[in-house]
C-alpha cells in the first residue's frame, strides 16, 4: 500500500510504499478515506514529546475515517471513524490506504456527514463536547466563553456550547479569518485576542454582560489569565491546551471568593465507550448542519507539504488527506 512513512523524528513523512497491515485477532482492518493532520501527530513525531521518541519507521495519524475491510466485530462495508496510538505507542496510524485498528477504537458512523468534514471534526470535537458537558458541567442557560475560537477545538466548542443549551456564547480569537469562523459556528459575540490581560478581561466582561459560567480554554497563557478574572460565582475554566503559553496567573481571592474551578481535560481520560458516544453525538450534530470545522482536502501524496504547512502554522484550516 501507499502511506505516509516517517523515518526520522522531527522531519516530515514521505509518501511511499509500506507493508499492508492485517486485521489479526481483536483488530479491524479499515480502508482509509480521510485522515487529518493534527497537532498531536506533529507532537508525537517530533521525538521530543512526553510520549518519548517513536519507533521508526512508522505511519503517523491518530484518527481517521474509512470503510471496514475485515473485522470479527464490525460488518465489512461499514463506515467508521477510528482512533490510533500512532507515535504514542509502537504501530502505524491513519495516514495510509489501510489501517489496522483495535476493535475498541472503531466507531460505526450512521450520521449523514461526509468523510472529510467528519475527519476534520474528530477528536477536536470530542474534546470540546466532553470538556463542556462532563468536565465543565455546562447547564442550560449558562454563559460560555470559548477561547481560541478560530481553531478546530474552538469552532467545535462554539457549536457544542450552543447545542448543549448555553444561553450566551462568546468567542475569543485572533483577529481576521478566525473571527468569521467563530461567528459562522454560532457565537453571539466575538472578542479579538489582543492587548494585555487587564484590557482583554474588561472586553470579555463587557461581551458577557457580566461574567462567564464556563470557559473552554484550548490556549492558556494571557487569554486564560484574563478569563479567570471574569469567572462567575461557581464558574469553571476547563483547560485542554497551551497554544498561547504553558502558564497563566489566577487570583487566589477570585477563585476562593467565587468558589470557582480551574480544571484540566484530556481525551486520554475517556474510555472507548465514552469517546464513541461523544463522537456519535457530534457526528449527528454535524449531519444536521450545526457543527463544522474549516478544512481543506489534499491527496495523501502531498503529505510532506501538508505536514510542513501545519508545522509552520501556514494554514488556518484543518488539512485532511485522502488516499
Amino acid at each position: 500500500m501507499r502511506a505516509a512513512v516517517l523515518t526520522t523524528p522531527g522531519q516530515p513523512p514521505a509518501h511511499t510504499d509500506h507493508p499492508d497491515p492485517s486485521a489479526g485477532e481483536g483488530r479491524t482492518l479499515v480502508r482509509v478515506t480521510a485522515a487529518p493532520v493534527v497537532p498531536l501527530d506533529l507532537l508525537c513525531a517530533s521525538g521530543t514529546s512526553y510520549f518519548g521518541r517513536p519507533a521508526t519507521p512508522y505511519v503517523p495519524g491518530v484518527q481517521g475515517v474509512g470503510v471496514v475491510e475485515e473485522s470479527a466485530r464490525v460488518a465489512p462495508g461499514t463506515r467508521v471513524w477510528f482512533a490510533t496510538s500512532a507515535g504514542m505507542a509502537p504501530g502505524d496510524g491513519s495516514l495510509a490506504e489501510l489501517c489496522a485498528v483495535p476493535d475498541a477504537d472503531v466507531v460505526p458512523v450512521a450520521a449523514a456527514v461526509d468523510d472529510a468534514p467528519l475527519a476534520a471534526l474528530g477528536l477536536s470535537a470530542v474534546a470540546a463536547w466532553m470538556a463542556l458537558s462532563r468536565r465543565g458541567r455546562l447547564r442550560r442557560g449558562e454563559t460560555v466563553l470559548v477561547l481560541g475560537a478560530g481553531g478546530a477545538v474552538g469552532q467545535a466548542g462554539v457549536a457544542a456550547a450552543r447545542e448543549l443549551g448555553a444561553g450566551r456564547v462568546v468567542a475569543a480569537c485572533r483577529p481576521g479569518r478566525g473571527e468569521d469562523r467563530a461567528r459562522a459556528a454560532g457565537a453571539d459575540a466575538v472578542v479579538p485576542l489582543t492587548g494585555d490581560a487587564d484590557d482583554l478581561a474588561a472586553r470579555l466582561a463587557e461581551a458577557a454582560g457580566g461574567r462567564f459560567d464556563v470557559v473552554l480554554d484550548p490556549v492558556f497563557g494571557v487569554p486564560a489569565t484574563a478569563a479567570g478574572r471574569v469567572l462567575a460565582e461557581g464558574g469553571r475554566l476547563v483547560n485542554l491546551g497551551g497554544a498561547a503559553g504553558d502558564s497563566a496567573e489566577f487570583s487566589s481571592a477570585v477563585l476562593r471568593g467565587r468558589s470557582a474551578d480551574v480544571l484540566g481535560y484530556t481525551n486520554n481520560a475517556l474510555t472507548p465507550p465514552e469517546r464513541a458516544d461523544a463522537l456519535t453525538a457530534v457526528a449527528e450534530v454535524a449531519a444536521a448542519g450545526r457543527m463544522a470545522v474549516a478544512h481543506e482536502v489534499r491527496p495523501l501524496a502531498e503529505v510532506a507539504a501538508a505536514w510542513d504547512e501545519q508545522a509552520a502554522g501556514r494554514t488556518s484550516a484543518r488539512l485532511v488527506l485522502s488516499p
